[in-house]
């Protein structure tokens, strides 16, 4: 497009005025750039005037150089505005960044020059002095957070000699507990709850947890650490590698020949378990290999590898580990839970599909708690996989569990119109069955106030509207209880429903509403000439 080309040359001749600028203002207004258009994440302005503040090669950070974020706006000739809603600096327009990112050679070098910068300020007296105070406040530091999570991300795309060398002098001592935190406070699934002690997290592991290979080769060859040591969980460099799917960084830690490849952390988790979990095909297959690994064994809590690639639905994975003749495609946790349990409670169509397909696995395996596989799949409203369930003669659609609650009741509870409406198919189904509690699928949906489940059921001659549960509460009491207005309407236009029926305690619908103050709900009831204000 024309607007494009033209909006191009605007942004080539504004750069050319950026570096043309005299003194630090070109160096200052370049590195803005640099930093706003390649950084992990936005940058607040105090962490972007911070990291333009260091100087490389000196172990001093020296606040006086930090530059005022007025002074950077106007060195950028426009191009970087403030969002003070968001408090970030940002490009001032989106085709900006797509200008910079097709035209590489505007910067030499980004993600190597970012790692110089950021292993410079770890590396610095200001910072090594906070990781040694027991409980440091960082709000002297801004630029430790970004520089803690994000400097192995930028050394891995683009590691230089002398980032190599601030790595390995930054890593070669005890890793520093602040930055320790801070990485890991961003790693999704990670239990926060073990790790607020001082506990090990050595340069090893977060080597490994980047996967950046030549920090970790330097580091095995400087004798720094143990190849098995311990982290706070018990595990080893290698589960850090493998979890993260760094394949190269896991054959050179593999290729050490003390490496223990099969040895579980604190939870039972091995690396086989935590590639397998996120779906690194590769390093499942790399693992294999390995006579120390058991491709069938399960954590603390039961949960075997095939188990973790099922439940997030990694197909591939579940493949190769049901290859192996170790693997039990069937074998339960600690709660009874099996691998297509997993599978069909996250919807994992593929992964069911694959493991209804091995005559090991039986598709109605009920877990501890009576659970199936296909009341799973009914609770989180995944209609195919209930679709591929019901394929089976094996499975009983009405199945209760250990409370009385079959696969119904759990859509209805949920609001799962369409899943409700595939087990409504079936003739085995019943629509008014009770729970253990005597509560029907039509008190669930009216409960939590789902209107479609609520009018498809009632559009079942089966299914009685004013069914009491074993305190006497029917489906009109709880959808008042809980100000569930809509419910109430459609449940008062049948001429079965009584809305002044008292429970075993002798509370009425209209006595949970006036409790709960559903005014609007006490209004529509007391419409009813039925209902008198005697009931209350």
């Amino acid at each position: 497009m024309t607007g494009g080309l033209e909006l191009g040359d605007v942004y080539g001749a504004t750069i050319e005025r950026i570096k043309a600028q005299d003194g630090d203002r070109s160096r200052l207004g370049m590195a803005a750039l640099m930093w706003i258009s390649h950084a992990e994440r936005p940058l607040r302005a105090d962490e972007l005037c911070h990291a333009l503040a260091v100087q490389l090669g000196s172990m001093d950070f020296d606040a006086s150089n930090i530059p005022s974020m007025s002074t950077l706006v106007s060195c950028c000739q426009g191009l970087i505005t403030v969002d003070k809603e968001a408090s970030t600096v940002r490009l001032i327009h989106f085709t900006l960044q797509e200008y910079l990112s097709t035209h590489r050679d505007i910067f030499s070098g980004p993600h190597s020059a970012m790692a110089e910068i950021c292993l410079t300020y770890l590396n610095s007296k200001q910072v090594q002095d906070i990781w040694t105070v027991p409980s440091p406040g960082i709000q002297n530091a801004p630029f430790l957070e970004y520089c803690s999570v994000y400097w192995g991300v930028h050394a891995k795309r683009d590691l230089s000699d002398y980032a190599r060398s601030l790595a390995l002098e930054l890593l070669k001592a005890p890793y520093g507990q602040i930055s320790t935190e801070l990485l890991l406070a961003q790693v999704k699934d990670f239990p926060l709850w073990r790790f607020h002690t001082p506990s090990p997290f050595s340069g090893l592991h977060c080597a490994s947890f980047f996967g950046i290979v030549e920090v970790v080769s330097g580091l095995i060859e400087m004798g720094c650490y143990d190849i098995n040591e311990k982290d706070f969980l018990g595990g080893g460099p290698l589960g850090w590698a493998a979890r993260n799917g760094h394949e190269a960084a896991v054959r050179v830690l593999l290729g050490q020949g003390n490496a223990n490849p099969g040895k579980p952390d604190g939870r039972g988790r091995t690396p086989l378990s935590f590639a397998a979990q996120h779906g690194h095909e590769k390093i499942v297959e790399i693992l294999l290999e390995r006579e120390e690994v058991s491709p069938d064994k399960p954590d603390i809590w039961g949960q075997t590898p095939l188990s973790f690639a099922a439940q997030h639905g990694h197909e591939k994975v579940v493949e190769i580990l049901l290859e192996q003749e170790e693997v039990s495609p069937d074998k339960p946790g600690i709660w009874g839970q099996t691998a297509l349990s997993d599978a069909a409670r996250n919807g994992h169509e593929g992964v069911v599909k694959i493991l209804l397909g091995q005559e090991e696995v039986n598709p109605v395996k009920p877990d501890d708690e009576g659970r199936t596989p296909l009341s799973f799949a009914a609770q989180y409203g995944h209609e195919e996989v209930v679709k591929i369930l019901l394929e089976r003669e094996e499975v009983n659609p009405d199945k209760p569990n250990n409370d009385g609650r079959t696969p119904l009741s759990f859509a209805a509870l949920s609001g799962h119109e369409g899943v409700v409406k595939i087990l409504l198919e079936r003739e085995e189904v019943n629509p008014d069955k009770p729970d253990g509690w005597g509560q029907t699928p039509l008190s669930d949906a009216a409960r939590d106030g789902h209107e479609g489940v609520v009018k498809i059921l009632l559009g079942r001659e089966e299914v009685n509207p004013d069914k009491p549960d074993n305190d006497g509460r029917t489906p009109l009491s709880f959808a008042a209880e809980n100000g569930q207005e809509e419910v109430v309407k459609i449940l008062l236009e049948r001429e079965e429903v009584t809305p002044e029926k008292p429970d075993r305690w002798g509370l009425t619908p209209l006595s949970y509403a006036v409790q709960g103050r559903r005014e609007r709900v006490v209004a529509l009831l007391r419409s009813r000439k039925a209902v008198a204000p005697s009931t209350i």
